[in-house]
């Protein structure tokens, strides 16, 4: 309790200091007056008081004025005030701490303003100066040598060893205070960048379910039209798949806008984080749009992180609705190459040059756009360590092939250069 109400007082203080230097420094000019006008009073039992009296106290007079300069020049103001206080000695005055005590404020303030290596000049050479004059004095004959040696070295070195500890004691404070300012403006920005990737992540999802199904709804009603008088039982085969797409669609995106609003709400449902095991299903959708989907597997299928499984299926999903937009083709193939540490992606087509030039489908080819599908799909495969590349392929067609780790790892940037959806 007694602590804290000390560092409360000396903060007042010290904040009174920063706001009032001038009366500060006058205050304590005249403390150290007095005490020095009070050093020259004393004198040794029997020993007679020197006869310049009034040139003393006007000597040390001279010195505590000097001092009202310390802040702007401290080593003009140590040096004034030790020739101030050589001539005391020099005069016959009793060298005690009262009579020291404008140099030791002198000091104080040169530890405390000035770097060490000034400090140690200075100090080091106002110690000898004073410890010379305090030996060669007459009024100090009285003593031994040790102590008037001892003495004067002993009391001018406390205030440098004090002048010091303040000097670090504010260094330190300010280091604390530059950590204090730089973590709040580190948690600033990463509470920026995290809302930055977790609304990118959100882009990312909707787009996947949104995109895809509204792909894939499109094709399938652009062929059912198309087939409407040609095979009107394929045709409403085809309806009744759209059915379903728009279902998986509005389960989707009911899911994902449900965890939106109920982050932290355990009774919320959530549907199953989908996978590789979905392919299936995928291929069974874009088929029923016209695209006929084959699975390539090499190696041995390892289990995968859920986030990697996730991100694999999310790849293939908008790579074949990419295919299904833009190549104009009935045909897509996926590769999927198994290894030790990592899987390896590919999915290609055989159309045209990615803007609806090549084999037309029945439905036709849509208009070609930009979007954020290629986008998506390498800051997904980068989000667990892995890389995407997307170009056109020199026998004709589109491929995109990522590589992705079996356990997720840090972030690498991978360029790619492609279409987008």
């Amino acid at each position: 309790m007694s602590i804290s109400l000390d560092r409360r007082y000396a903060d007042r203080l010290e904040d009174f200091s920063h706001r009032h230097p001038f009366l500060v420094d006058l205050a304590t000019a005249i403390t150290l007056m007095g005490c020095a006008v009070l050093g020259t009073a004393l004198t040794l039992p029997g020993a007679a008081p020197p006869d310049q009296d009034t040139v003393g106290v006007a000597v040390m007079g001279v010195s505590c004025l000097a001092l009202l300069k310390h802040r702007a020049h401290p080593r003009t103001a140590l040096i004034v005030t030790a020739i101030c206080t050589i001539v005391v000695v020099a005069l016959g005055y009793l060298l005690t701490p009262l009579l020291l005590a404008p140099i030791m404020a002198a000091l104080y303030w040169l530890a405390t303003l000035t770097d060490r290596k000034i400090t140690r000049a200075y100090g080091l050479t106002t110690i000898a100066a004073m410890t010379l004059a305090a030996v060669l004095a007459d009024s100090m004959n009285h003593f031994s040598l040790v102590l008037r040696t001892i003495g004067p070295v002993f009391w001018l070195l406390l205030p440098l060893a004090a002048g010091r500890g303040t000097q670090l004691r504010r260094a330190y404070l300010k280091s604390v205070q530059a950590r204090a300012e730089h973590a709040e403006r580190t948690r600033e920005e990463e509470a920026r960048l995290r809302v930055t990737e977790e609304r990118m992540r959100i882009a990312r999802e909707l787009h996947d379910v949104v995109a895809h199904h509204l792909a894939l709804a499109n094709a399938q009603a652009g062929t059912a039209a198309h087939l409407t008088r040609i095979d009107p039982e394929q045709a409403h085969r085809i309806l009744t798949d759209l059915t379903g797409t728009t279902s998986s669609a509005l389960r989707e995106l009911k899911a994902t806008v449900g965890v939106l609003r109920r982050p932290d709400d355990p009774e919320a449902p959530l549907a199953p984080t989908p996978g590789l095991h979905r392919l299936p299903d995928l291929m069974a959708a874009c088929e029923s749009a016209g695209l006929t989907v084959t699975v390539t597997t090499q190696g041995t299928p390892g289990p995968l992180d859920p986030g990697v499984d996730l991100t694999a299926y999310r790849i293939v999903q908008e790579a074949l609705t990419n295919v299904s937009k833009h190549a104009a083709v009935d045909a897509a193939r996926i590769r999927l190459a198994y290894e030790e540490t990592h899987l390896t992606i590919t999915v290609t087509d055989d159309g045209g040059d990615g803007n609806g030039n090549g084999t037309t489908r029945p439905d036709g080819a849509p208009e070609p756009g930009r979007g954020f599908g290629l986008i998506g799909m390498r800051e997904r495969a980068q989000s667990v360590g892995g890389c995407l590349s997307a170009g056109h392929r020199p026998e004709g067609g589109f491929e995109v092939t990522t590589d992705l780790p079996l356990r997720p790892r840090p972030r690498t940037p991978a360029p790619e250069v492609g279409r987008t959806a």
